[in-house]
């Protein structure tokens, strides 16, 4: 019962519990907020932070042994989901061209055990990814120095920071890297399919 009420609650508005579950719209707020509060407190720990030093290091030798990506973070991309309860107020500023309706951008990145060490949701007219990767707080311990080392080797070559694996809209930063266009090159289409 606790998952659907929060579902709900997320995206429809809080009084739309009142006949089903025949809860007020206050019980349903604060239904949901004790559920964020128990999650957190579960999962926060382990499932909800940024990695360490040693995170990162098991984090490079997961996807240098499982995929053959030595030094790779992680994938970051936006999920885009409706606002289906969206007000009328604010449906122009969460409304972009080749979506009609209202949408939330979310930014992640996860790992393969569902650890979530980075979620930003983009604000009002940060419709796209590189918008929302502008006000986003991914790079801000790397800027002001206080990011944990990740450095790695490859091939004898040192690099300062790991990288992850985006889509083509992001900027060439080398902490990007971007999927081939279409190729017949084997090794092009093996790194695709990774």
């Amino acid at each position: 019962m606790c998952c659907r009420i929060s579902y709900v609650s997320i995206w429809h508005p809080p009084d739309a519990l009142d006949e089903s579950f025949r809860m007020s719209a206050r019980t349903a707020r604060d239904s949901l907020h004790e559920f964020c509060i128990v999650v957190m407190s579960l999962y926060g720990p382990r499932y909800l932070r940024r990695p360490t030093t040693c995170d990162i290091q098991q984090l490079y030798a997961h996807h240098g042994n499982v995929h053959g990506l030595p030094g790779m973070l992680g994938s970051l991309d936006c999920m885009h989901w409706r606002w289906n309860a969206c007000p009328n107020a604010y449906q122009g500023q969460y409304t972009k061209g080749n979506y009609h309706y209202p949408i939330v951008v979310l930014e992640a990145v996860a790992s393969q055990d569902l650890w979530i060490w980075h979620a930003f949701f983009g604000s009002a007219s940060s419709l796209n990814d590189v918008n929302i990767l502008h006000n986003s707080p991914i790079f801000n311990k790397v800027y002001d120095g206080t990011a944990p080392d990740s450095s790695f080797v490859l091939r004898g070559t040192e690099y300062k920071f790991g990288y992850y694996l985006v889509d083509g809209i992001y900027p060439d930063l080398s902490v990007f890297v971007k999927s081939f266009s279409c190729s017949d090159d084997p090794q092009i289409a093996k790194f695709k399919r990774v």
